[in-house]
C-alpha cells in the first residue's frame, strides 16, 4: 500500500512516501525548487520523490494532506470577526489567497497530484505533529509534545501514544502561542520571521536576560502547569501585517532593529531574555506532559522543537528518562505524520519497534546521485576532477581537513529536514581559532555570530561533552567539559557582547559557542558509515574525534541537493575542495564559472 503525505502552502511544503508503513523517501520542495522555504504545492519534490522510488501516480492508494484548511479558515474569520475593525488590512489581503486556492486543497490535490483511485484525507495540524514524533521514534509508548506558532487553532498540545494511537491530553490554543511569541522577538530584532529564530538562539549567549522580569510581568502570565496567555496589546500578529508594533517597543524603550543593520546590545539581551523565559515555560509544560502522561519517554515536534538550547535544558533535566525529537520538527514533518496517521491510527497497522532504533533511517530519506551519474555531469561539463577509491576516500578527506581545508562534502540520500547530517555538509577543522568566522564571512556569507555545529564520533561523547547520550539530528546542545576548556586571562573576562566571539573557549574553538555549548551531531557507523569513516580517519589522524559541520550552501539558498547545485555553491564560494562521492575537485584547479545568475541579490547577499 502506497500512502502519499503532503505539507503545503504555509512553510516548507514536502512530500513524503509510506510502502506498506515504511518510510520509503521525504524531501522539501525548497531543495528541487531552490527557493528557500518554499511553500508551494511540492509538484519538484513529488516528481523527484516518484522517479527515485520507481512509484507511479496510479500506484498511490491514499493521499493525506496535514491540516484541515476549513478549520483553519474558520480560525482566521473568527479572529477578524473578535477584533475587527482592527485587521482590515490582513484580512483583505489573506481571503483572496484562501478563496483562490486554499479552500479548494481537496481539488488542488486532484490535479496536482493526479491519482486515479486514491482516496484524499485531511488531518488536522497538531496530529500530524504528533504522529511525526511518536510513530518514528524508538518508543512503544510516549508522551508527546507539539510546540509551534499555530496549526488550525492549536497552538501547543499534549498527547499520550501507545503501540499504534494517540490521544490528546492538553491543548493551549490561539492566539495565545509560545511559537509567535519567539517570533515576536525574532521580528523584533530585525531577523525574518519563520526563518531566523535559530538566529535568535545563537544570539541569546551575547546577551544577559536582563528583560526577563519585564517579559513575564507584562507580555505572558505563566501558570506553574506551563498554561500560559499572552497580553494581546503588545502585540499585532493577530490582526496585522507585522508581529509587533509601538507598545512593543514602548515596553522596552527599544526600536526595532531594521534587518542587516548592525546588532545592538539591547537585541542581544533580548535575544537571551526571551530565550530563558521559553526555557522556563517549556520546563513546566514537560512537568505536566510527565504528570498527566504516564511514561518514561518524551517525543517533541512542531517549530519551537527545532530551539536545540531549549532541548538540552529538557534532556539534562531528566524529568523524562528518555527523549526523541522530530529531526524535521517543523510543518515539513506534518507530511511524514500525515502518511504516518493514516497508515497506523486510520488503516490501525501495528508498529514495528526496535528498542534503541528509531525508524526515520538517520533522516536521509532523499534522493542520492550514483557516481556513474556525477561521472557523467563532470565529463559533460569539462571540469576537471580526481577519482579516489572508495577505500582511499575517507583517509584523503581526513588529511585535507587536518591542512585547515574547507571540504564541500556531498555523499548518499539527501538529508530530511533543516539541518545537514553529513549527507549534504561543508565540513572543516574544529581545532582551529580562526575556521568559525572564516566559514561564516566568506563561505556562508552570513553574520559572524552564527555558530558552528560539530560532527563527531558517537563512541565519544560522553568524553568531550557533558552527557553521554547520542545527538544523531543536531536537535540538542551540550556543554564542552572542563578540561578542555581554555583558561581565560584578565582582558578576555570584561568582553562584552559581539566581543566575546574572539575569545578562544576550548581545544575545539571553530565549534564551541560563547557559553561553552555546542548544538552536537553524534555519527553512527551504521547509519553515515562514509561520513564516520572521515572523522575515524581524523581522529586517528589528529587524536581529536570532531570536525565543523554545516549545511552545504550560502545564505539565504536552501540546503543543496544535486551534483549540480554542490558544483555551483563550491564555485561561489571559498571552499577549497568538493567531493562528490568518490570524485574530488580541487578549487585551484577549476575554471572561472561561466554564465553564472547574479546570486548574491538573488538570495539577498548585498
Amino acid at each position: 500500500m502506497i500512502i502519499l503525505g503532503i505539507s503545503a502552502f504555509y512553510h516548507d511544503s514536502a512530500v513524503c512516501l509510506l510502502k506498506d508503513g515504511e518510510i520509503i523517501f521525504a524531501a522539501q520542495e525548497e531543495r528541487f525548487s531552490r527557493k528557500k522555504h518554499d511553500a508551494g504545492f511540492p509538484e519538484k519534490a513529488l516528481q523527484a520523490a516518484l522517479d527515485y522510488t520507481g512509484i507511479s501516480r496510479a500506484d498511490i492508494d491514499y493521499v493525506v494532506f496535514y491540516e484541515k484548511p476549513f478549520i483553519k479558515f474558520d480560525r482566521l474569520m473568527s479572529t477578524f470577526m473578535q477584533f475587527a475593525p482592527a485587521g482590515t488590512r490582513s484580512f483583505l489581503k489573506v481571503v483572496p489567497v484562501w478563496a483562490k486556492e486554499k479552500l479548494f486543497m481537496k481539488e488542488i490535490i486532484k490535479e496536482k497530484v493526479a491519482t486515479p483511485k486514491a482516496e484524499i484525507l485531511f488531518i488536522t495540524h497538531h496530529e500530524s505533529h504528533i504522529a511525526s514524533a511518536f510513530y518514528p521514534s524508538p518508543f512503544t509508548e510516549a508522551a508527546v509534545i507539539t510546540v509551534d506558532g499555530v496549526g488550525e487553532w492549536d497552538t501547543l498540545t499534549i498527547a499520550y501514544g501507545k503501540g499504534s494511537d494517540f490521544e490528546m491530553l492538553k491543548r493551549i490554543s490561539f492566539p495565545h502561542s509560545l511559537g509567535l511569541l519567539y517570533s515576536a522577538f525574532t521580528y523584533f530584532t530585525g531577523f525574518k520571521v519563520n526563518s531566523g529564530e535559530y538566529k535568535l538562539m545563537g544570539l541569546a549567549p551575547y546577551g544577559e536576560p536582563i528583560y526577563r522580569d519585564i517579559i513575564l510581568k507584562n507580555l505572558v502570565d505563566v501558570k506553574e502547569d506551563g498554561s500560559f496567555r499572552l497580553n494581546l496589546k503588545y502585540f499585532s500578529y493577530h490582526t496585522g501585517l507585522t508581529m509587533t508594533g509601538r507598545r512593543f517597543e514602548k515596553l522596552f524603550n527599544i526600536t526595532r532593529r531594521l534587518p542587516e543593520t548592525p546588532l545592538r546590545k539591547e537585541d542581544m539581551d533580548l535575544a537571551a531574555s526571551i530565550q530563558v523565559v521559553l526555557e522556563e515555560i517549556l520546563e513546566k509544560i514537560v512537568a505536566t506532559a510527565k504528570k498527566i502522561a504516564p511514561s518514561e519517554n518524551l517525543c517533541l515536534a512542531g517549530g519551537v522543537a527545532l530551539n536545540c538550547v531549549a532541548n538540552g535544558k529538557i534532556l539534562k533535566k531528566q524529568t523524562f528518562k528518555n527523549i526523541w525529537i522530530q529531526p524535521a520538527a517543523g510543518d515539513a514533518g506534518g507530511a511524514l505524520g500525515a502518511a504516518l496517521a493514516v497508515w497506523h491510527k486510520k488503516l490501525k497497522m501495528e508498529r514495528n519497534v526496535q528498542p534503541g532504533k528509531d525508524s526515520q533511517r538517520g533522516s536521509f530519506l532523499g534522493p542520492d546521485y550514483s557516481p556513474e551519474y556525477i561521472k557523467k555531469f563532470l565529463d559533460s561539463q569539462n571540469i576537471k576532477y580526481s577519482e579516489v577509491s572508495p577505500a582511499a576516500a575517507p583517509k584523503k578527506i581526513a588529511e585535507l581537513i587536518n591542512g585547515h581545508k574547507v571540504v564541500g562534502f556531498f555523499q548518499g540520500r539527501m538529508e530530511f529536514g533543516p539541518r545537514a547530517l553529513g549527507g549534504r555538509s561543508i565540513i572543516g577543522d574544529a581545532r582551529s581559532d580562526k575556521m568559525q568566522s572564516l566559514m561564516n564571512l566568506k563561505i556562508k556569507f552570513r553574520e559572524s555570530f552564527r555558530p558552528f555545529a560539530p560532527s563527531m564520533l558517537e563512541e565519544q561523547v560522553g568524553e568531550y561533552f557533558d552527557f553521554d547520550v547520542p545527538s544523531p539530528y543536531m536537535l540538542l546542545v551540550y556543554d564542552i567539559r572542563e578540561k578542555y576548556r581554555c583558561q581565560f586571562t584578565a582582558e578576555d573576562k570584561k568582553k562584552k557582547g559581539i566581543d566575546k566571539l574572539y575569545i578562544k573557549r576550548s581545544c575545539v574553538p571553530a565549534i564551541t559557542h560563547v557559553d561553552f555549548s555546542a548544538r552536537l551531531h553524534t555519527v553512527n557507523r551504521e547509519v553515515s558509515p562514509y561520513y564516520y569513516a572521515v572523522i575515524e580517519e581524523f581522529y586517528k589522524l589528529t587524536g581529536c574525534p570532531i570536525i565543523i559541520n554545516t549545511s552545504f550552501n550560502v545564505r539565504g539558498e536552501p540546503i543543496i541537493n544535486s551534483p549540480e547545485d554542490a558544483y555551483r555553491c563550491f564555485m561561489r564560494t571559498n571552499i577549497d575542495y568538493l567531493v562528490l562521492e568518490n570524485y574530488f575537485l580541487d578549487k585551484q584547479q577549476m575554471d572561472i564559472l561561466q554564465g553564472d545568475s547574479d546570486w548574491k541579490k538573488e538570495f539577498q547577499l548585498d
